[in-house]
């Protein structure tokens, strides 16, 4: 939500959580790991922060004065959304207070697939057609290394202030010139309990005989092999070496290959849990709890596994092609205000990175105040890590070998 891909889900908000993901959408965040929240927040967004980068674009005439537009791609399910309307609160909000029309597209399903289609653009300093794009830690941290995207004006995005102080320095992006944190998430175990009949604890649980072919894991390499991983008391947030890295590959090559791992999926693992083709699944907290509510079905479970789960973030940022800088920092400022925030907290199910949506959330959905997948505790932070930076050539090692296994 992590490197990451998702569904459409879209309807009536009710029970929403967590600050995803990285190969393949939202992808995602890590961090911690026995530290703390301070720690834990500080150490999300870790990317791919190292390598060459490109010459920077020639300026682009900002036209935003003249031009009352802003375009923003998103991933699916990932803004308040009214069935009945077919329209998006928040969004409707910003357009009556700021002028500017606002077109909103779910366009990103993959950081990988997505940045193929507009890569060449950027290379170019073209307008990719959008505004505004929301990629995962390690994508972001890409896109800034080769000045593919805007350094920001604070001074248009005074609510800049309200991003949590633990996000506001991170590795990727330092100072956040060049970005702010759109929401995260956890990777972990998702579930039909009522399916499964019993508590699924490690990722070991997964691997049971009765679960053959009934299991579901995500296309996103940091989620899936980084759980692997853990699972193995590997430490994902520091580095680790390619043995380390290839034996989780063993396990997962193992469970494809036998037929215990039904399919390796994006966002649309989901419709395998709806449909019952699976029951259980190497899943995003939000994507589960939303069908929990969507469905009034208690039976969704997800849970951080005894080993340890993920933490991934997606960001906010401005291509260095828009034309519609400015109107796009005032849209940055707008979802930064505390209860416009915590309205997209309590549809979306992610972790809430705005200071104040807290508090907001009391007059929204008190139910929500104390939900752990919007507002984390210590403990699960403590136990959930970062997957590290990659240089370049180790992500195009491991993310090949990876694909392999998967059967790309």
């Amino acid at each position: 939500m992590s490197d990451r891909s998702r569904r459409d889900i879209h309807q009536d908000p009710m029970f929403r959580e967590i600050v995803r993901a990285q190969l393949s959408r939202r992808s995602v965040l890590r961090g911690a790991g026995g530290v703390g929240v301070a720690a834990a927040l500080a150490a999300c967004g870790t990317g791919d922060t190292t390598g060459t980068t490109d010459k920077p674009a020639a300026a682009v005439k900002d036209k935003s004065a003249t031009e009352k537009i802003v375009r923003w791609a998103n991933w699916p399910a990932y803004l308040d959304y009214d069935e009945k309307t077919k329209k998006y609160p928040t969004l409707e909000k910003f357009q009556q207070q700021t002028g500017i029309k606002a077109t909103y597209a779910e366009d990103i399903d993959d950081n990988d697939s997505y940045y193929g289609k507009i890569q060449g653009q950027l290379k170019n300093g073209d307008d990719i057609g959008k505004d505004v794009i929301t990629m995962t830690d390690w994508m972001a941290g890409r896109l800034i290394r080769q000045n593919y995207v805007q350094k920001l004006d604070k001074a248009n995005i005074p609510n800049a202030k309200n991003l949590n102080p633990k996000l506001q320095d991170v590795d990727f992006d330092p100072g956040r010139a060049h970005s702010l944190t759109w929401q995260s998430g956890y990777a972990g175990i998702g579930y039909r309990k009522d399916k499964v009949g019993r508590e699924l604890k490690t990722l070991d649980d997964l691997w049971a005989p009765d679960l053959k072919g009934k299991i579901v894991v995500l296309s996103e390499m940091r989620d899936t092999v980084g759980l692997i991983m853990l699972s193995q008391g590997v430490d994902i947030s520091k580095e680790f070496t390619e043995d380390q890295f290839n034996t989780a590959l063993d396990v997962l090559q193992k469970q494809v290959d036998s037929g215990q791992i039904r399919q390796v999926k994006g966002n649309s693992y989901l419709e395998d849990l709806r449909s019952g083709n699976a029951i259980a699944a190497i899943a995003w907290s939000g994507d589960i709890l939303l069908a929990q509510f969507e469905e009034e079905d208690p039976n969704y479970t997800f849970t951080l596994p005894d080993t340890g789960g993920t933490l991934w973030s997606d960001n906010l940022m401005i291509p260095i092609g828009s034309p519609h800088k400015a109107n796009a920092e005032k849209l940055f400022d707008f979802y930064y205000e505390p209860a416009i925030a915590a309205e997209v907290a309590a549809y979306v199910n992610y972790i809430c990175p705005v200071d104040g949506a807290k508090a907001e959330m009391e007059k929204i959905d008190p139910s929500l105040v104390d939900s752990p997948l919007i507002f984390p505790t210590e403990a699960d932070l403590a136990s959930v890590k970062v997957f590290h930076s990659l240089t370049p050539d180790e992500e195009t090692t491991y993310s090949e070998a990876f694909q392999k296994v998967i059967g790309n």
